[in-house]
């Protein structure tokens, strides 16, 4: 048979799915079956979210590996935790360090980009304070998938044959990246549907970080490892770096919108982004999603929210202003006074002047964790660390050579952080937990999906197959192929420059579980992925 596996050529929606006891949700079913396995062995909702996070890694390499970073929220026994797991820039680095090597911005891949990776560390924390299982047990069906193998689907092969075709002439002939070509690629090409890929190393260092709690990763034989290498291939990590990295526990930051309070966890994560554009919507009267002036006010209200992040979000510790003043009331409604019926360029206001993977999963006992983890760009620097099967995040890209930017390159300095887990309550109780994928599309899609709920009445599954639209820079958006043909042409009468993607592929993936009032939970997994729901 000769087909498109990506061609969708009738509309179509899933419907949201209901069980009485556990849920779990991720962009891959080999990852949802292991996070319903791990709760029938006796796992809570944490227990399940590791083990996810875990197996995601070997089954869609092309977004997070080890070496990423990660971000939790976590519903347990009615309370609220967040937990950060983005990395630090190594103590030996510099802004004239790195123009000294002829660079004029952060590269995008190498070694310069990489910051001390968080996720082991995250689930070694999130396991050590919650779980019912060790961290080896909830580890296991990871390593089995990385040593035994998996089939490749039709969004992860179209993911392989993205990215390895693009970078592969900027990799080869570079000892950087060999590695990178050995392990997620066949023989230089990428992998495709119905491909079985192994990753021997990966199952040994899945086994090693369970067996040590992680401490393998950060003080022992897979640090030197690590260490090793960027040292030979001219990075700026010391041991140190490694052996003083924790995950931090912070307190979520949330506003309240129309009776759900709206969580997410605070800066470096640009999550607060999202809670802004929506202090500042629940001034304005907005009915219909399908209504140019109503989408109008959205496509404002995010310009300003990233007006406000970009100008401010950075290492906490180095922030110059107190970002609690984008979540009052005031600052909300002194933004949202200022939109008028057309299009503008929108600047940052002191609010104190007169102003990536996504998973989900819920247990039997009332616990939900909404859990994002990414390499950042794709598979990350291109660096994998041999022997090993680590593929390390890039996350430094994102800072800036100017010692005058808020979030210029500083040693031992977390940068903003675009990889966001949002999480929905109602007087105190847990509704469930969501996310959107995709870089500077996080927080427009948690905008998206929150509002497509809580305003316009849509169930998980709606809410996450709802055209969407995409801010780009200044009055640039892009939309959906689907979206609606005369709203874009009253958009752009409105000022709008909106431009229709060809695909969805830049528009997020994402997931969401809520619990219903009787107990009962319901669930919506993306329909531009592979994404599956397992329930019990």
């Amino acid at each position: 048979m000769v087909f498109n596996t990506l061609r969708q050529p009738y509309p179509k929606s899933r419907y949201s799915v209901s069980a009485p006891n556990g849920m779990v949700s991720t962009t891959s079913p080999l990852a949802s079956s292991v996070g319903i396995e791990i709760m029938k062995k006796g796992g809570n909702a944490v227990d399940a979210a590791v083990a996810m996070a875990a197996t995601m890694t070997v089954v869609e390499p092309c977004n997070n590996g080890v070496g990423s970073d990660a971000f939790a929220i976590v519903y347990m026994k009615d309370k609220l935790y967040g937990l950060n797991g983005s990395g630090f820039a190594p103590e030996d680095i510099s802004i004239d360090k790195v123009k000294a090597l002829g660079y004029e911005k952060m590269p995008k891949r190498g070694w310069l980009p990489i910051m001390v990776p968080g996720a082991p560390a995250t689930w070694a924390a999130l396991i050590e304070r919650f779980g019912n299982l060790s961290l080896s047990e909830v580890l296991e069906p990871a390593a089995s998938y990385a040593e035994e193998g998996y089939t490749v689907g039709p969004v992860l092969s179209h993911l392989f044959d993205r990215y390895v075709n693009r970078d592969y002439e900027g990799y080869k002939g570079k000892r950087e990246h060999e590695e990178f070509l050995k392990v997620f690629t066949d023989n230089g090409k990428p992998y495709k549907l119905g491909d079985k890929v192994t990753f021997p190393d990966l199952a040994k260092t899945l086994r090693l970080i369970g067996k040590t709690n992680a401490k393998a990763f950060y003080e022992g034989e897979l640090c030197d490892k690590i260490i090793a290498q960027s040292e030979r291939d001219g990075g700026f990590f010391k041991k140190e770096d490694f052996s003083n990295y924790k995950a931090e526990w912070v307190d979520p930051i949330s506003i309240n919108y129309h009776g759900y309070e709206v969580h997410e966890i605070p800066p470096n994560g640009q999550g607060i982004v999202a809670l802004i554009a929506l202090n500042i919507l629940k001034n304005r009267e907005i009915r219909n999603r399908d209504k140019a002036e109503d989408v109008h006010q959205q496509l404002e209200a995010i310009k300003m929210a990233f007006a406000d992040a970009i100008s401010s979000v950075t290492d906490p510790r180095e922030m110059k202003i107190d970002y609690h003043g984008f979540l009052t009331a005031e600052y909300g409604q002194r933004r949202a006074k200022t939109i008028t019926e057309k299009a503008q360029k929108q600047k940052p206001v002191d609010p104190y002047a007169s102003g990536t993977i996504y998973l989900c999963t819920a247990d039997k006992e009332g616990n939900m964790v909404s859990y994002i983890q990414s390499n950042y760009m794709e598979f990350g620097s291109g660096v994998v660390i041999e022997g090993t099967g680590i593929s390390l995040q890039n996350r430094g890209y994102d800072f800036s050579l100017d010692k005058n930017n808020i979030n210029a390159l500083r040693p031992g300095r977390r940068s903003y952080h675009t990889i966001i887990p949002g999480f929905l309550t109602k007087d105190g109780k847990a509704v469930g937990p969501f996310g959107v994928m995709g870089g500077y599309m996080q927080p427009q899609g948690h905008v998206q999906v929150v509002m497509n709920m809580l305003d316009f009445g849509l169930d998980p599954q709606a809410a996450l197959d709802a055209p969407r639209w995409q801010w780009i820079k200044d009055m640039k958006f892009k939309v959906e192929p689907d979206f609606d043909k005369k709203l874009v042409e009253e958009l752009r009468a409105m000022g709008h420059e909106i431009e229709v993607a060809e695909d969805c592929f830049s528009f997020g993936r994402g997931q969401i579980i809520i619990r219903l009032d009787n107990g009962t939970l319901l669930g919506g997994c993306d329909s531009r992925s592979d994404s599956c729901i397992a329930a019990y």
